[in-house]
């Protein structure tokens, strides 16, 4: 007795997909369907695939259970909880496509970006919650790099003295000492 039947629409829609898809998770749930309807046991198929048998369990529970959608929605990771997804690649054509406007044009009362300015922006006109590491991240994918400007009023110049008015500032006998 197989755990799956497959009607003859389903089978070529499924040989279709094995044939076209770049989707590793999405051939392995094909393949697995496919050997079920073969009459392979769910322990043969879990063997070839190296997954357990319950996930093959859980592969045919949700092949079956969403009928009214297409073959590739059915084949499809349901969506799982736990750590969200990352940015990494999502906000790096945002940033790349903003980064050279100015940000007063778009209302922000600043000259330049920085990574808390673009957080800003990415989460008011593109929805997107993001850390200030995950933008800092993307800055550094995109080698963007600003510096802070270098205040040189400390690093005076050795005749800053003769500028002042002091007249001995560049004479030996003013630094020598006296006894």
């Amino acid at each position: 007795m197989t755990i799956l039947e497959l009607s003859s629409r389903e089978r070529v829609l499924l040989e279709l997909i094995m044939a076209q898809t770049g989707d590793a998770r999405e051939l392995r749930r094909a393949q697995a369907l496919m050997w079920l309807d073969e009459g392979d046991s769910v322990a043969e198929v879990a063997a070839h695939l190296g997954v357990t048998q319950r996930t093959i369990y859980y592969w045919v529970e949700q092949f079956e259970a969403s009928n009214e959608r297409d073959l590739h929605e059915r084949l499809a990771a349901a969506p799982r909880s736990g750590r969200p997804p990352t940015a990494h690649g999502i906000i790096d054509g945002l940033i790349e496509e903003v980064i050279e406007t100015d940000p007063c044009e778009l209302g922000y009362r600043a000259t330049v970006w920085t990574a808390p300015l673009l957080r800003q922006y990415l989460v008011e006109h593109h929805q997107l919650e993001v850390g200030q590491r995950s933008v800092s991240y993307a800055l550094a994918r995109l080698d963007l790099v600003w510096k802070r400007p270098r205040y040189d009023l400390s690093r005076c110049p050795s005749t800053w003295r003769q500028a002042k008015g002091d007249s001995n500032a560049g004479s030996p006998r003013a630094s020598a000492r006296s006894f």
